[in-house]
């Protein structure tokens, strides 16, 4: 990569006159009277005078998103969130893009969030801390996925309608006449083989009998940069999708995978998807993340060029973490990327982890994150997994309950690249079913798009309550929501009730909940 490659889209021209405001939680520190307490210890301890690391220099001036809240059309609002992000990094990158230039040095901007990476020596982490306009160095590790674990004595048998589907009340949707039509899922992952079977037929990308078009509909976020011991199938900046894992493939086969025969394994096979490879042989980093996040934002053209807000997806499904045992020690490093994904009317679907069954498991970004909604895993029995990690998130000093909801992630049988299929379980595999139900509820009401407090409500407020022996934080499990199911297991049931329905819907008799009537209170 040449100095000063920029891979995500253009910035666009610098706007005299912009607000500018210090948002997000690192904005608002003082700078500090010394350059190493702005820096990720791990930074410096992977860093020398003759050695190089990788690091994220993240400006003190953030964008105010708070107006976004206010614009009710989803198309409105992701592109004012956009336009603003983009030009908030313009205006205030320029001095430290030409620093990195005159030093010589390797990055790429981003705007998702007002930041940089940048590969360097302790002597430029040193000549980034003591800027003004920078708050934090955050450590960029490389971070292995966590596999999850097989059922492979089940991993062939159709059952047409796939138990797990069945389970959460996906077909009561379809009968409907409601199958996710008029909506888009996106997914980052390992990536995922578009034409499988199951799933070629919903990427937004292709239409039977036409040429693929998979500019704004994919994007590679590793790029040469990244380690070329791992020697993936799919190379760098792949043109097309491409799964070098199979990780990706499997989640979204249980979003969207249809093969028109036996094998229905998606909540919403009706809607279109559009996906990021995030991690390299199941190996990723926050930039990589957070790279991914945005593309869905704003998607662009293979070339990175040319983005384009009015193509966001409506929901993105997340099965990935970045625990601190593997380097993400300071948990906020996505907190603010997260956020104005939500911000721009996109709801972002995390799995709760796999290093249950202990209390205040729920420990790694994205999951951690208020912005996020967060997904633990059930058996067909309706019990939590014993791996399902637990709440509440308390890592970054806050007592958050977590999940915010579980859904089946037990023996869950979905797509595999090469048109094959196989069973898995994990919080990877619950999280995907959340993200279908978003697609279904828009499908049902279009005016939800972009509603994310509203559609956060209605999943949770549906959700069949689920209470365990098990008290976390101080929080009973006899007690709904708890910090084991959350809410409860997701329930699809039609037609949904009031909560469901958008605010500028609701007849003149009905009633607004406010995010506090639930299922147990509307349904007998």
């Amino acid at each position: 990569m040449q100095n000063g490659t920029v891979l995500a889209s253009a910035r666009g021209v610098v706007l005299l006159g912009i607000w500018i405001v210090m948002g997000g939680g690192l904005a608002g520190q003082q700078i500090s009277t010394s350059w190493q307490d702005k820096v990720d210890p791990r930074v410096l301890e992977t860093a020398a005078v003759d050695s190089e690391t990788e690091f994220i220099v993240y400006l003190k001036h953030q964008a105010d998103l708070t107006g976004a809240s206010h614009l009710s059309v989803k198309a409105s609002r992701g592109r004012h969130v956009y336009e603003l992000l983009s030009r908030t990094a313009t205006a205030t990158q320029a001095p430290i893009l030409a620093e990195l230039q005159r030093l010589g040095a390797t990055y790429r901007p981003y705007w998702i969030a007002n930041m940089v990476w940048v590969e360097g020596n302790r002597y430029l982490i040193q000549a980034m801390a003591e800027r003004g306009d920078v708050a934090r160095i955050f450590a960029n590790p490389w971070v292995r996925l966590a596999e999850p674990s097989s059922n492979p004595a089940e991993s062939s048998a159709p059952q047409a309608v796939e138990w797990n589907i069945a389970r959460i009340g996906a077909p009561d949707f379809w009968n409907a006449g409601y199958r996710g039509q008029g909506t888009v899922v996106a997914g980052q992952d390992t990536g995922y083989d578009w034409e499988h079977p199951a799933l070629s037929q919903s990427y937004r990308g292709w239409s039977a009998g036409e040429r693929p078009t998979h500019d704004y509909n994919w994007h590679d976020a590793i790029h040469g940069d990244h380690d070329p011991n791992l020697g993936n199938p799919c190379g760098f900046d792949s043109p097309e999708p491409c799964d070098d894992h199979g990780h990706g493939t499997h989640t979204m086969g249980t979003m969207v995978g249809d093969d028109g025969g036996s094998n229905q394994i998606g909540v919403a096979p009706g809607a279109r998807w559009i996906g990021c490879r995030n991690m390299e042989s199941g190996v990723g980093s926050p930039t990589t993340y957070a790279e991914c996040f945005q593309f869905f934002v704003a998607p662009t053209d293979l070339k990175g060029e040319n983005a384009d807000p009015a193509r966001a997806p409506d929901v993105v499904n997340n099965s990935w973490a970045c625990p601190p045992e593997e380097g993400c020690v300071d948990p906020t490093v996505l907190e603010t990327v997260v956020e104005n994904v939500r911000a721009a009317g996109i709801v972002v679907v995390v799995s709760a982890g796999n290093t249950g069954s202990s209390c205040e498991t729920v420990d790694t970004p994205a999951a951690i994150y208020e912005a996020s909604l967060t997904v633990g895993a059930t058996n067909s029995a309706e019990e939590i997994a014993g791996f399902s990690s637990r709440g509440a998130a308390t890592v970054d000093g806050g007592t958050r309950l977590k999940p915010d909801v579980s859904a089946p992630g037990v023996s869950i049988r979905s797509s595999l690249p090469g048109g094959s299929y196989g069973a898995f379980n994990g919080t990877s595999m619950a999280a995907p079913h959340v993200a279908g139900q978003v697609a279904l509820l828009i499908s049902s009401k279009p005016s939800l798009a972009g509603d994310v407090d509203r559609l956060e409500e209605c999943i949770e407020g549906t959700a069949r309550p689920r209470t365990t022996t098990e008290s976390c934080s101080g929080v009973p499990g006899s007690q709904v929501p708890n910090n084991t199911f959350g809410w409860g297991r997701i329930e699809l049931t039609w037609p949904p009730p009031a909560i469901c329905t958008p605010s500028d819907e609701l007849h003149a008799d009905g009633f607004e909940t406010g995010g506090t009537e639930r299922w147990s209170d509307t349904v007998q």
